[in-house]
């Protein structure tokens, strides 16, 4: 049964809701344990550090880097093009603009909430023995996992709602990109599992508000009065 348009955005609202009380509960129970990793996360380091051949490490390193620098910022551009160029012509330059830039933006804005949580947090991140790979600042939750979620879901939905045909295999292909960087940063031992998790549950909240807040600023044509 197809869900009239303007109920579209308010499941959306919900969903992000629900992930963002999924992410509350999960830094709730880390602070109750003193945001000191759990037993499961610590054998994810050892193994981790006893398992990095030279060459699953360089994999591993460029994996990593999906999540950080300019990568984020070129897909959730790449993402902003393609759906600017599925607007019907002709299209206002002011609107498409705003529709470029959108998804920049938004990865922009996710990424600073993320930062602000990560300092009030105050997560330790593991040894930095065991490191493979740089890294600074705290450990919860993940920016290189919410940020390589964030630009692959945005760009998901753009080619989503561009061609509807292809809309699963980019899912498809935005859920191997958030898995592969998120759990890279555990394997090179700059992040606790619950680290990655906490990424990508407010990743998946962000994502969920975008597409909310996505139709007021190019509305499907189906939702337009005829």
């Amino acid at each position: 049964m197809d869900h009239p348009p303007h109920a579209r955005p308010l499941r959306w609202a919900a969903a992000a809701a629900v992930a963002v009380l999924l992410f509350a509960a999960l830094a709730a129970l880390l602070a109750g344990h003193d945001w000191a990793p759990y037993g499961f996360e610590q054998d994810a380091g050892t193994w981790s550090a006893a398992h990095r051949p030279s060459t699953a490490r360089a994999v591993a390193v460029v994996i990593t880097s999906l999540g950080s620098g300019p990568v984020p910022d070129l897909l959730a551009l790449t993402a902003g093009a393609v759906a600017v160029r599925s607007l019907p012509a002709p299209c206002p330059a002011r609107r498409a603009a705003l529709l470029l830039l959108a998804p920049v933006v938004w990865l922009i804005a996710g990424q600073l909430v993320r930062s602000g949580l990560m300092q009030v947090f105050g997560r330790p991140r593991p040894p930095q023995a065991d490191w493979a790979t740089g890294a600074s600042g705290f450990s919860f939750p993940s920016g290189h996992s919410f940020s390589s979620t964030v630009c692959a879901g945005l760009l998901a939905l753009a080619v989503a709602r561009a061609r509807p045909a292809a809309a699963k295999g980019a899912a498809a292909g935005a859920v191997l990109v958030a898995a592969a960087v998120g759990l890279s940063r555990i394997y090179l031992g700059v992040h606790w599992p619950l680290d990655v998790l906490g990424g990508w549950l407010l990743a998946a909240g962000w994502l969920a508000l975008a597409t909310a807040v996505l139709p007021r600023v190019s509305p499907d044509r189906s939702d337009e009065p005829s």
